[in-house]
């Protein structure tokens, strides 16, 4: 599989969390699968943390029109998105598992972002020699 099939995968998790940024903003924490009406301190956190995720998503996407030259944002944006396991794990410790699409969210970060990672070191190494421009 090459660099295309590599752009393509890292396009589409990238549309993850510029969706689901935009629905957190947009629909708050009601709009979650078995989400419900919270307090305004909670909901106000809740949304502001969303741009945080839409400007990841956004981000990976920005990375990709120069993969080579843009690798370390992409790989950082997937390790932030990795990391974000822990905190899932910790919440799974304190209060249980969450809805199943949370789950999947779960062995996202812990193995197929890491995997994705793994596959974009193989397929950009670091070079000394920048990649052509494009528009």
């Amino acid at each position: 599989m090459g660099r295309r099939t590599v752009i393509v995968v890292i396009a589409v998790l990238g549309t993850v969390p510029v969706l689901s940024g935009l629905l957190g903003i947009v629909g708050g924490p009601a709009a979650l699968p078995d989400g419900e009406a919270v307090n305004a301190t909670v909901d106000s956190e809740y949304r502001f943390t969303n741009v945080f995720w839409l400007a990841a998503g956004l981000l990976l996407w920005w990375s990709l029109r120069r993969p080579r030259e843009r690798a370390a944002v992409t790989r950082v944006i997937l390790a932030i998105a990795s990391l974000g396991a822990v905190p899932r794990l910790v919440s799974v410790a304190v209060t249980g598992w969450p809805h199943p699409v949370f789950i999947g969210a779960l062995v996202l970060e812990l193995v197929v972002v890491p995997l994705v990672i793994w596959w974009h070191v193989r397929t950009f190494p670091r070079s000394a020699e920048p990649e052509p421009r494009r528009a």
